[in-house]
């Protein structure tokens, strides 16, 4: 990606989340810069297994994938995205050949960007992009929870104003849920989406319960779905 000065760009648009999936950290943290700066909410993976953790805890509105990664290719899991969700892809590559191209688009990517690239190239590509696409089902908003609401974008917890400290396993395992509001999720796809190990799940959720609940061995909004689950009940 060509070097440029980074300002920081209020587009008036809402926020939009991207997921980026390169195997090169540089890449990685440049592109996730750049974005950010421009106004969008980006998270960031590795590789394709990664990436289908990030996929599984929060919905995307666009996901930035490189083409070249060891293991799993990015064309391999273009494909493999398309047969569960519609969410826009836009891969990157260093291979810029006309059939390459017909490859990319072939898996059902949405576009195809070669590189070295322009940064304001890739923003104009993701920007159309998203003009064509609706929001993903991720931007839930606040969820009244009693006298606490939870961003569910933001991962952040608060009673009456005031800002409740969770842990970043606590944060995750609430925006999981909130993604499936009123649905229960199994231990197994908590675990599958990063959110917690199964070793921790009983103890993440009492610590969430006695942050959120006005009587947390009565649980009210967090709830047990005994041999199946959790279910998060909102207001």
């Amino acid at each position: 990606m060509a070097g440029s000065g980074l300002k920081i760009k209020d587009t008036g648009e809402p926020l939009r989340h991207i997921l980026v999936v390169d195997d090169d950290a540089r890449i990685r943290e440049l592109l996730q810069r750049y974005l950010v700066e421009r106004g969008y909410h980006v998270t960031t993976a590795a590789d394709a297994g990664e990436a289908r953790q990030r996929m599984a805890a929060f919905a995307f509105d666009l996901l930035v994938v490189d083409v070249m990664m060891p293991g799993e290719d990015g064309l391999s899991l273009t494909r493999a995205i398309r047969r569960t969700t519609e969410t826009p892809v836009l891969l990157l590559t260093a291979r810029g050949e006309p059939q390459d191209r017909i490859d990319g688009l072939e898996t059902g990517a949405d576009d195809y960007l070669a590189k070295p690239f322009e940064p304001k190239e890739l923003l104009l590509r993701i920007g159309n992009i998203l003009r064509r696409a609706p929001a993903s089902d991720g931007a839930i908003g606040d969820l009244k929870l009693g006298s606490c609401r939870f961003d569910a974008n933001r991962g952040e917890l608060s009673r009456d104003g005031e800002t409740i400290r969770l842990t970043s396993a606590e944060s995750a395992l609430l925006r999981v849920l909130a993604r499936r509001v009123g649905r229960t999720v199994s231990r197994q796809e908590l675990c599958d989406a990063g959110a917690v190990n199964e070793r921790s799940i009983d103890v993440q959720v009492t610590r969430l319960r006695r942050k959120l609940e006005p009587n947390p061995k009565v649980p009210r909004y967090l709830q047990t779905v005994w041999g199946e689950g959790y279910v998060l009940i909102p207001d």
